[in-house]
């Protein structure tokens, strides 16, 4: 049997604290705040998640209630913060989360379903936030993205997270002009993409390091590398519905050069079911993606088999969990 990462984290309440695997490893969120308890499904007010969210301090936010927080405006997440939502159910509708300038800030164990507007994404993730961790979260139907990193947002990790019922389902890197956003470097790992139809992730510029994902039935494409991005596909499995093509190139140019260019991806382990295309670029630049070695010492990394496929179906998201003892 398939045994996911961070076996320990659920032993004591702050035990997740700078354990995260990957680029998002340092993130360290409340650890060192008090618990903040919200009481309150409302959207703003005393004892509410955008009252504790936007504490200058850092805080360990856990939940007293379930049910669905309707949130009028997005919710910005300020530094040093922990949303904690073991223990209980809660579900964040209309609006997403905002992590704007800010760093260390862990979410965990929340869904996010039914986000409408401009932009609106489930977790947007701009500009120039770091060490962010978003770990066994549901996102599913939003207007824009499910989770969005861009303007020079990095030092990310998105783990045992699910994905439905979506279209651009994570963007990493805004667009050709933000030649900034080179900065970027971002770990997916044990993610399940259920049926969404494109961007697991679709990436500019940045590095971003996927392994122990499922993806399946996607509508367009799995995973996109456009103007510069070097991708790291480790070990996932790809499992296509209709659409074959599992990797997507496409070319952009940088504002600051003189010729256009697209990605590259480098696929290592990966699994390819029920006809899914591979559709490398073979040959082209294999060499000059990045070794996740250079970067972190350990993940933890399984076989690509069955195994993990019926692990992911189960175990990412949202999860039916107590909360674990401690303050």
């Amino acid at each position: 049997m398939a045994t996911l990462p961070y076996a320990d984290v659920d032993s004591s309440l702050r035990a997740m604290a700078g354990r995260a695997e990957g680029f998002g490893r340092f993130s360290i969120g409340g650890l060192h705040g008090p618990l903040y308890s919200v009481t309150t499904l409302a959207d703003d007010g005393p004892g509410s998640l955008r009252e504790g969210c936007r504490r200058q301090e850092p805080l360990w936010i856990v939940f007293e209630v379930s049910g669905t927080i309707n949130l009028v405006s997005q919710l910005s997440v300020s530094s040093y913060k922990t949303i904690d939502g073991r223990g209980q159910r809660i579900k964040v509708a209309g609006k997403g989360l905002r992590l704007k300038e800010c760093e260390h800030v862990i979410v965990c164990n929340l869904e996010f379903e039914g986000g409408r507007g401009h932009d609106i994404d489930g977790i947007q993730i701009k500009p120039n936030s770091r060490h962010i961790w978003i770990d066994r979260c549901s996102l599913r139907d939003y207007d824009d993205g499910l989770i969005d990193i861009t303007r020079q947002s990095t030092d990310i990790t998105v783990s045992r997270c699910y994905f439905a019922q979506h279209d651009k389902t994570m963007l990493i890197g805004a667009d050709a002009s933000h030649v900034g956003d080179r900065c970027i470097r971002v770990t997916i790992h044990h993610c399940f993409f259920n049926g969404t139809r494109q961007r697991h992730p679709r990436l500019r510029f940045g590095k971003v390091h996927l392994y122990n994902n499922y993806t399946r039935n996607w509508g367009i494409y799995a995973v996109c590398a456009s103007v510069e991005a070097q991708i790291y596909s480790q070990c996932n499995i790809y499992e296509a519905g209709q659409k074959k093509k599992t990797f997507e190139f496409y070319t952009e140019k940088a504002a600051d050069r003189q010729g256009a260019s697209s990605g590259l991806i480098r696929s290592e382990g990966d699994v390819l079911l029920n006809g899914a295309q591979s559709c490398l670029l073979q040959g082209v630049g294999e060499n000059c993606v990045f070794h996740p070695g250079e970067y972190y010492p350990t993940w933890t990394l399984e076989s690509p088999l069955d195994s993990l496929k019926d692990v992911l179906q189960i175990c990412t998201g949202w999860q039916s969990i107590p909360r674990p003892a401690g303050m």
